[in-house]
């Protein structure tokens, strides 16, 4: 006979099929449809505000895996905040200006920004940016990311660029900029300045000499140098900054030795002799006297081939571990030479160009490139004899951010902020900030103690352009705070381009004059902001003009690098305009990196796209992979490694699946029920349950995805598929429709289902979407309009957790034996099985409250249990049953074929069949 009828099979569309991509596409035109972004936001009006600030990514490309980790990141904490209640708008944004799209235009365009109308290069760059703008846009939200897509902040926005100005004129009504002559990173490939933000280090080789400049003798100091054979021998790594040597500095605290070599004389560190001595070949030596750097102070040397004469000064700055303990000193090539030039009125000499070519005549060097430069250099010093050893390093150097080539440090006029001046206040002001994880708070310490006055200006044109004019009569710079105003004003209705667009006195108020001369002819800055700046004044931008947000904001969230980048420039400019930080919290991620822990590059072939794994795995698949990493350090990605969490989302899913399955006859309104009727099995779950949600709600609460990730996967796995699902199949599956112990089980399942969709739905935006529309019962339209799950109000008390301590360790030694029978072929499914028990007298109490209950929480046909006194093991006996198998339930049991009318089924069975056509009276 066929029974198929009456079981109660799941009858949902829910399945685990291949078509996840095509199925999340269908879940986002829904969202579309409904608007869900505005639901969100009108169910939320009025609620406690989260606000967490998009920081910027450059729209100058496809995103990166990197990108598609941050931006997840940001999604589930946002979501999160909103199933707490909260009201957490995401106003994404875009960084636009500068040179990356520079660089990209040239490429695509083929066209030079120094022959073509600054207009028409800012309209290509324009464009470009808009380009990538909308193309990350659709990729962003095909992860799933929810915001106010329609209306993101973009760095070329008119009010955008108004406000930055802004942010300028409050820097300069307090004194905070100046202009200076002092040396910056330098790209001359790029033809810009650089930021710290903007330089990496790579390791390269560089010439490594000592070069000799010699003493001249003065009769006023130390009596042993009065000979006029003394030498000075200095170590450099840069051979083409020795045009710019202005002096050479000595630790003052150090002890220097006056040796004799072959008849010369040098002065060197005491400590570094003996390496010394190695490098250059010396091989008898004499000390001839003993003396400190500070001794030294106020002699001069001659320049080995520059017509002028450099002394001797102190520096703390000055290593006794490395080179000769005397460093040459070029105030124009680096900026500790340049901060020991102001303290001595040494000349600023910085004789290259901004293509990083000579413009001196020494050496006929002028049109020569500093790196050609350094051979010429080093054979005029060894034809000379000034040079006493050559040879080569490898070490870290500055490289530019975007061409991945060195820079130098040139001496330039340049526009800075006086971060020295607030220096103080900012390194205080982290006090009162979180920073996740802790540590990166001494991250960003030390960056902020070391950090030099922010270089600003930068010579290229796509970019907001500095307001300052400059009088032509005298040159002193027009720095004026309604000036500055009036220029916001036209930015605000034009954008910058009107900076180039209009005449300096259409740019300039009526009356304007030069405080210093008097003039009123002025020309323009020819030099635009850094774009540090532009993304470093979002919070005047966005935070404090956007009708959906606040400053400061709750949160600022990016990866390690922005330690040095944004969340160092918006401190910054936040602490000097507004005494505060711009954020309440930093949140501080790693890098995506390869399994081996190696960084992706295309030249490894180590790169994955996250286009890639969405069209053939689906978003929810890499959302889940954001989760169950953990942040603070690198995140390790690969192909077997997504494998794994494809497992992962599948268990999670069909967990889900069997349980919505489950429900399609269960209505909530009517069937759920109450607590004191629930059956201990399923009081046990819910107890589960809420376990797993006070750790789940915690780890979200501290930004622990992982643990999100672990527990909820752990839960599905352990207490659910394996155990209490696996139990309750019996119930669901051969009991009445309406049996109190089925709907107990289905009140629980549908509570924990409910829950667990809840959970996951900042992570799993998709798939706890696609089960909430099968969802039985009253319910948003969609979950994410839903709130935070709240425990199940069901305890257990002391002696039922103990019950259950005790069955689960009894529970594991009969699954061991059964399957060890299984292997050894007495039995095949465990129902064919009987156990004989014998447990410890002091389990016995607690396992004998589940009497009755054993074969089915052990999923064999029959069970008895005995106790013992004298032991602490469990003895467990497997005996093949001989009974018949019911082909309804599946059970063995004495009563199978019993019956004529129903000769291959168990009385069980045959009540059911015979209710089936009304209801039955509850067991």
């Amino acid at each position: 006979m066929d029974y198929s009828k009456t079981l109660n099979l799941p009858k949902t569309n829910f399945a685990m099929k291949a078509n996840l991509p095509e199925k999340e596409r269908e879940i986002q035109k829904y969202w579309d449809k409904i608007d869900l972004y505005r639901l969100i936001r009108g169910k939320r009006v009025g609620r406690t505000k989260f606000i967490l600030h998009d920081g910027p990514p450059y729209a100058n490309g496809d995103i990166h895996l990197g990108q598609a980790l941050n931006k997840i990141m940001k999604d589930a904490i946002v979501r999160y905040h909103t199933m707490l209640g909260e009201d957490a708008p995401y106003v994404p944004g875009w960084d636009t200006h500068g040179l990356p799209t520079e660089q990209q235009v040239a490429k695509t365009t083929k066209k030079d920004r120094r022959s073509i109308d600054p207009l028409e290069w800012r309209g290509e760059c324009k464009n470009f940016a808009l380009k990538y703008i909308n193309r990350q846009r659709e990729e962003f939200k095909r992860l799933g990311v929810l915001g106010d897509w329609d209306n993101p902040y973009v760095t070329f926005d008119p009010a955008y660029e108004a406000s930055q100005i802004r942010v300028f004129k409050e820097l300069v009504r307090r004194n905070l900029v100046y202009r200076a002559l002092k040396p910056v990173y330098w790209c001359y490939h790029c033809e810009t300045s650089l930021a710290e933000a903007e330089i990496e280090y790579k390791e390269v080789t560089s010439p490594s000499i000592i070069v000799s400049f010699k003493l001249i003798p003065d009769e006023k100091i130390l009596d042993i140098l009065k000979e006029d054979s003394v030498y000075i021998p200095i170590w450099t790594t840069t051979p083409w900054t020795l045009p710019g040597n202005a002096a050479i500095a000595l630790n003052p605290g150090a002890k220097y030795l006056l040796i004799e070599e072959d008849h010369k004389r040098f002065i060197v560190v005491e400590e570094r002799l003996s390496d010394i001595k190695e490098l250059v070949g010396w091989r008898d030596i004499t000390v001839l006297g003993e003396f400190l750097g500070k001794d030294l102070e106020g002699y001069k040397a001659l320049h080995p081939f520059e017509d002028r004469e450099v002394p001797l000064v102190s520096g703390e700055h000055v290593s006794t571990g490395e080179g000769t303990g005397l460093v040459h000193t070029a105030p124009g090539h680096g900026p500790e030479d340049y901060e020991v030039g102001l303290r001595y009125n040494l000349p600023v000499i910085s004789p290259v160009d901004e293509l990083g070519r000579f413009t001196t005549e020494t050496l006929n060097l002028k049109g020569m490139n500093v790196e050609e430069a350094n051979k010429i250099i080093i054979s005029y010093l060894e034809e000379t004899g000034a040079l006493l050893y050559k040879g080569s390093i490898s070490h870290d150097y500055p490289h530019c951010w975007r061409c991945r080539k060195p820079v130098i440090f040139r001496a330039t006029e340049q526009w800075f902020i006086d971060v020295n001046s607030f220096r103080d206040m900012a390194l205080k002001s982290l006090d009162n900030v979180e920073w996740i994880p802790p540590w990166s708070k001494n991250r960003m310490v030390g960056m902020l103690e070391v950090r030099p006055d922010w270089c600003i200006s930068r010579q290229r044109i796509w970019g907001v352009p500095l307001p300052i004019f400059y009088c032509k009569n005298c040159n002193s710079p027009l720095l004026d705070t309604e000036v500055i105003e009036y220029v916001a004003k036209i930015f605000e209705k034009e954008g910058s381009d009107a900076w180039f667009k209009y005449s300096t006195e259409e740019l300039l108020p009526e009356g304007v004059s030069c405080p210093k001369c008097g003039s009123k002819d002025f020309e323009k800055e020819k030099d635009i902001m850094d774009v540090w700046f532009d993304s470093g004044s979002s919070f005047a931008g966005v935070l404090k003009t956007h009708k959906d947000l606040l400053f400061p904001a709750d949160m600022y969230l990016e990866g390690s690098d922005q330690h040095r980048g944004w969340f160092q420039t918006s401190l910054l400019l936040s602490i000097a305009t507004e005494g505060i930080p711009p954020y309440r919290k930093v949140l501080t991620h790693g890098f995506v990196v390869d399994e081996a822990g190696k960084k992706m590059s295309k030249s490894l072939g180590n790169v994955i796209d996250p286009q890639e794994i969405v069209n053939s795995l689906g978003a929810d698949v890499l959302r889940l992979w954001v989760a169950s990493s953990d942040f603070r350090s690198d995140i390790k990605v690969s192909k077997n490694i997504l494998n794994q969490i494809v497992d992962a989302y599948r268990k999670i899913r069909n967990t889900i699946r069997f349980m919505l399955g489950n429900l399609y006859d269960f209505d909530p309104e009517k069937d759920m029920v109450p607590i004191e009727k629930l059956d201990i099995l399923d009081k046990w779950v819910l107890s589960e349950w809420n376990e797993l949600l006070d750790r789940v709600k915690k780890a979200y609460d501290e930004y622990e995805f992982h643990t999100v990730f672990h527990s909820t996967h752990s839960f599905c796995v352990n207490q659910l598929s394996s155990f209490y699902l696996d139990v309750i199949k019996d119930r669901l599956y051969v009991d009445l429709p309406s049996y109190l112990k089925r709907r107990s089980s289905q009140t629980a399942i549908y509570n924990i289902l409910k829950g667990i969709l809840k959970i996951l739905a900042p992570i799993m935006v998709h798939t706890t979407e696609e089960a909430w529309q099968h969802l039985p019962g009253k319910k948003e339209i969609s979950i994410h309009l839903e709130e935070w799950p709240e425990r199940y109000s069901v305890s257990l008390s002391s002696e039922e957790e103990k019950m259950w301590d005790c069955f689960f360790i009894l529970r594991d030694e009969v699954n061991k034996k059964l399957d060890e029978a299984r292997q050894n072929k007495t039995i095949g499914n465990s129902l064919e099985a009987k156990l004989k028990l014998v447990i410890p007298s002091n389990m016995y109490p607690y396992i004998s409250k589940l009497d009755g209950r054993l074969s089915e929480l052990l999923l064999v046909s029959e069970v008895d249990v005995l106790s013992k006194d004298d032991t602490s093991s469990i003895d467990v006996e497997i005996i093949p049953l001989e009974y018949n198998k019911c082909q309804r339930c599946w059970m063995y049991t004495p009563d199978v074929g019993k019956d004529e009318k129903y000769p291959d089924l168990c009385k069980r069975c045959i009540s059911v069949i015979e209710n089936i056509t009304g209801e039955g009276e509850d067991r």
